[in-house]
């Protein structure tokens, strides 16, 4: 089913292909991308024009590379998808200089995981010459009626978790995503970090979804020194399932919080790790507030575009969960999981030390409602219609 569900990415990748030579479609593994490039593909197809696909993780694919030139010289009319390159590092040489020979757009289609080797190549070897994209998971606004916000929520954007047959499918699949991961895609990608390290470590993001980032709390907890716990943070970013989120910088005459608040980009690999399987079991747990506010902050940043965002923090305590920024605007988001939204007065310090052109409340509510002074009351769907 979840293969004909529109991605709002899929635009922006018509778009880039038209303009750009090369395009990487970067994300976590299960994520969609291999259903969008074919979508893509065969939409161009019907439209005449030619394409290749391979994918690079089955022997018979990567045997057709022996002579990458000559086969790539051959389908040079045609749009060449290459699914799993970082498989293959030693086409990046090659592919700059088909590319720097013949610069028209939409030659070439690189699908990925963000491992060492293809972030390496691709910022070295193609700089200048290709767009990256990044697809998450489902979002709201992208699964229609084949989910709710509340599933969404519960089970994460993954198409196989989300449109299980029943929570106990979903909660199982995540179990599998997570020790797959883990044991076979980190050191297929080049990681060197031991399965379980890594894994209490992931945990341990988990227990702290929505805290100001401790390195050395973090490592100490691990036995290991804080270099160490910023290795792994930086494996976690880079495969897309952790997130920091940086402070605001501004001169406000205040002492201000200077770490990252750290989020796991996923809600439903997050309940996986806490071993919440149902609404009821996360209804429960102290992480249901932090849980939803990370799901609203991943929900927005993946549609910011060119908003900057941040999350302020003084040190006396005064603090707004999210701080978008763009042309002027600047727009405060407090995100809270009760139908019922109240405010402290850190927030009300906050707003007027930012001196916000807008502000709202994020909340599990039915229709938006005033809470004072031009602050606004909205459901999730509701801020991304307003932040357009």
């Amino acid at each position: 089913m979840h293969q004909r569900l529109p991605r709002s990415l899929a635009g922006r990748l018509e778009k880039d292909l038209a303009q750009f030579p090369a395009v990487t479609l970067l994300g976590p593994r299960q994520c969609g991308k291999t259903t969008l490039a074919r979508m893509t593909m065969e939409r161009r197809a019907r439209e005449g024009l030619g394409g290749l696909w391979l994918d690079l993780e089955r022997p018979a694919d990567r045997a057709k590379l022996r002579d990458p030139e000559t086969f790539l010289r051959r389908h040079a009319g045609d749009l060449v998808c290459l699914d799993e390159v970082q498989r293959v590092p030693e086409l990046f040489p090659l592919l700059r200089a088909l590319i720097d020979e013949d610069r028209r757009p939409g030659r070439f289609l690189l699908l990925g995981s963000a491992s060492p080797a293809l972030l390496r190549q691709t910022s070295e070897t193609l700089a200048g010459r290709l767009s990256s994209l990044e697809l998450t998971p489902f979002l709201v606004g992208e699964v229609g009626g084949h989910a709710s916000e509340l599933d969404l929520w519960l089970r994460g954007g993954f198409p196989d978790s989300l449109l299980a047959a029943n929570d106990a499918d979903s909660f199982r699949w995540r179990e599998q995503f997570v020790r797959t991961f883990l044991e076979r895609d980190l050191p297929q990608l080049g990681f060197r970090v031991p399965a379980a390290t890594l894994g209490r470590f992931w945990q341990m993001c988990a227990h702290l979804q929505g805290e100001v980032l401790n390195l050395s709390a973090l490592g100490r907890s691990l036995g290991e020194s804080h270099t160490a716990a910023r290795h792994h943070l930086d494996i976690l970013e880079q495969m897309f399932v952790v997130r920091s989120l940086p402070p605001l910088e501004a001169n406000l005459g205040k002492r201000l919080v200077k770490s990252p608040k750290l989020y796991l980009r996923d809600s439903g690999l997050l309940h996986a790790l806490l071993d919440l399987d149902s609404h009821d079991a996360l209804a429960g747990h102290p992480v249901y507030g932090a849980s939803w506010e990370g799901f609203v902050v991943e929900q927005v940043l993946a549609r910011a575009g060119r908003w900057q965002a941040a999350y302020y923090r003084a040190a006396k305590g005064d603090e707004i969960d999210l701080v978008m920024t763009k042309r002027g605007r600047r727009v405060g988001i407090e995100v809270k999981a009760s139908s019922a939204p109240s405010l402290t007065r850190g927030f009300w310090t906050a707003y007027d030390d930012l001196e916000l052109t807008e502000a709202y409340v994020v909340a599990p509510v039915r229709e938006p409602f005033p809470m004072g002074r031009g602050v606004e009351a909205v459901s999730l769907p509701g801020l991304l219609e307003r932040l357009g």
